[in-house]
């Protein structure tokens, strides 16, 4: 592979060899959309002017998408010259409008939107968020399939974080914001009521999990579901009543908070959610697992499942690189 020369605009940037397109515009400094560096998100989606990108960028695109030469930035590795565009802001789905703002912790904001028009969406999947000046980032679904109109989202404050230190501080009530159709891989399939469910969440992880809970409550999952929430220390969990008050309504529903520092309080744990989870689950042979948090947790805990009997194919998980505020 050889260097190529990127045209955006009049930009004109340079993508060394093994380096992909989105790597080579963030160190130019470019301001581009990204969230999950997989693919999974969408968000750095950019568009081909010179024909049609490399087959591998266009991985997991829908196929008018592909037709437009839509691609993805982080999956990109350039073969050629190319002149490229953003993606227009019409390419977003639908819009909503902001009807509630609260606080879940010092940190983390609970924000709902009341849509223009009902989206088909799995619980667990995620959607761009995106404000007027086109900035974009990746936000969960909290809430089950009931309410298709209406999304709520766990919005975490980053350091530096330009999107989330808004939303936290100068998003209000009534105003728009435009969001993406929904999209990944980690949701809950009612296929299989019967079998046993683990979710491993950290810190705003917890989100798409809630809503997998709720759907899968909802649908009438008859096997045990085994929820591990965790956190630093207390100041990091939220929702713990509303989840202990499920765990008591629902004789199959098992709640565990968990915080990896500190002294915990009665009916929270010490330790990483995952090791807690799996020092009382020993055996996971037939269990569908659902991750959400920082990568390494969630690469390192699909490991540790598999290794406890998981197959493969019943571990979903989007992770989101969201411990750096660069990424925010």
């Amino acid at each position: 592979m050889t260097e190529q020369k990127i045209q955006l605009g009049d930009q004109s940037i340079v993508c060394k060899p093994d380096e992909t397109l989105l790597d080579a515009l963030l160190r130019e400094n470019v301001d581009i959309s990204h969230s999950c560096h997989q693919g999974a998100c969408q968000s750095c989606m950019l568009r081909s002017l010179d024909g049609i990108p490399p087959v591998e960028a266009q991985h997991g695109l829908k196929e008018g998408l592909k037709k437009q030469n839509y691609f993805l930035a982080c999956l990109c590795y350039p073969q050629q010259a190319m002149r490229i565009a953003h993606r227009h802001h019409t390419d977003f789905m639908t819009h909503g409008t902001v009807i509630a703002k609260q606080a879940l912790n010092a940190e983390t904001l609970l924000l709902t939107l009341e849509l223009d028009e009902p989206m088909d969406y799995y619980a667990g999947q995620f959607v761009n968020l995106q404000r007027d000046d086109g900035l974009s980032r990746s936000y969960s679904i909290a809430n089950n399939r009931i309410h298709s109109k209406q999304l709520s989202f766990h919005i975490r404050r980053l350091a530096g974080g330009r999107f989330s230190a808004w939303a936290h501080e100068d998003l209000n009530l009534g105003d728009r914001l435009a969001v993406s159709e929904a999209q990944g891989l980690c949701y809950y399939l009612p296929d299989k009521p019967d079998s046993p469910l683990l979710l491993i969440g950290t810190g705003s992880g917890l989100a798409p999990l809630a809503g997998i809970i709720s759907e899968a409550l909802h649908q009438g999952h008859k096997g045990d579901i085994y929820l591990y929430h965790g956190s630093r220390d207390l100041n990091g969990l939220y929702w713990v009543e509303e989840m202990q008050a499920l765990a008591e309504k629902h004789a199959n529903f098992h709640y565990s908070p968990c915080i990896s520092s500190g002294e915990p309080p009665e009916h929270v744990f010490a330790g990483r959610a995952n090791d807690v989870a799996f020092s009382q689950l020993t055996n996971l042979k037939g269990f569908r697992i659902y991750l959400c948090g920082h990568p390494d947790m969630v690469n390192n805990t699909k490991r540790q499942a598999f290794l406890k009997g998981a197959a493969l194919a019943d571990i979903y998980a989007d992770a989101f690189h969201v411990a750096s505020a660069s990424l925010e």
